[in-house]
């Protein structure tokens, strides 16, 4: 299997604002070009109070979403290249002014989420920064305060709502000293690493208003019998051993239980003698169940 790893950037629309304040996008005005998005979400101002954050920030590799180490960008190249223009044949991407903002929404909801709030102009852009190294361009929006503080600070919105307009996310409620973001209040998730889950995992659906979990068969399957050197599929365990075909057999079924794991148990009975003519029967039982299965059990 080949894997291509795609890194996608979300972008944000505003009217023109003043130098170091990020706004929220006017009237369902969509960027167009991407300074008009990294305007849009300029953090510069977070400096003033927030130095060593900041500076902390321009270190990491959040500061450059697009580029990463350089193989970001070279990930991002050849997805548009060899995938969009090439593998992907059903695309509709035949030249660099076909792309769409759809085309990176993939990547973009964790290298740069605010990719929604763009046009296609943008997209086309940032496509041709790609395609020509040029790092200039792609250094100007990134994942930045905004997008932990505000865009990912809420994931149950139907039970807490939409990240609201002018408000900054931390732990605690209070008073924010910036202009366009006066209003601190608390995010139940900001220390919780399901914050870092959102981009960084392949748990509950984060990009649903209302993530679930149910089945994490595959995941398991992926991360952890896989790199165990295993080499069957679904199919060969739940269709072809023992013939069960469309049956598609599971743990309900005597044969698939029998095989999925193997169980030891030990027995060992003894008196306990507390005093003389007292002696109490005592019995001690070491169950080990092994997992043989392609993923952990039970699952769904």
């Amino acid at each position: 299997m080949k894997f291509l790893r795609l890194i996608l950037v979300l972008f944000f629309a505003a009217a023109p604002i003043a130098a170091g304040h990020a706004a929220e996008p006017a009237d369902g005005k969509k960027a167009k070009t991407v300074d008009e998005l990294a305007q849009m979400y300029n953090v510069s101002s977070c400096k003033q109070c927030h130095a060593t954050i900041y500076e902390q920030w321009e270190k990491s590799i959040h500061s450059r979403s697009l580029i990463g180490t350089g193989r970001t960008l070279g990930g991002f190249k050849g997805m548009i290249s060899g995938g969009l223009k090439g593998a992907f044949a059903k695309s509709g991407v035949k030249e660099t002014k076909d792309i769409k903002v759809e085309h990176f929404a993939q990547c973009f909801k964790c290298h740069l989420p605010q990719i929604k709030d763009a046009t296609d102009e943008v997209a086309q852009q940032i496509a041709k920064a790609f395609e020509d190294g040029d790092k200039a361009t792609l250094a100007k929006v990134n994942i930045n305060c905004l997008v932990c503080h505000n865009i990912k600070a809420i994931v149950h919105k139907w039970q807490d709502g939409e990240p609201e307009k002018g408000v900054i996310y931390g732990t605690k409620d209070g008073v924010h000293g910036d202009k366009m973001y006066s209003t601190m209040k608390k995010s139940v998730i900001m220390n919780e690493s399901v914050m870092c889950g959102q981009c960084h995992g392949t748990g509950p659906n984060l990009e649903f208003p209302q993530p679930s979990q149910c089945a994490t068969l595959y995941g398991s399957y992926l991360h952890s019998y896989i790199p165990a050197d295993g080499t069957e599929t679904c199919q060969d365990c739940h269709m072809e051993k023992d013939n069960k075909g469309h049956v598609m057999a599971a743990y309900r079924d005597p044969d698939m239980a029998k095989r999925a794991v193997d169980v030891d148990v030990n027995a060992i009975g003894y008196k306990f003698l507390l005093k003389p003519g007292d002696s109490i029967p005592i019995a001690m039982v070491k169950v080990k169940i092994t997992n043989n299965a392609g993923h952990r059990i039970p699952d769904g």
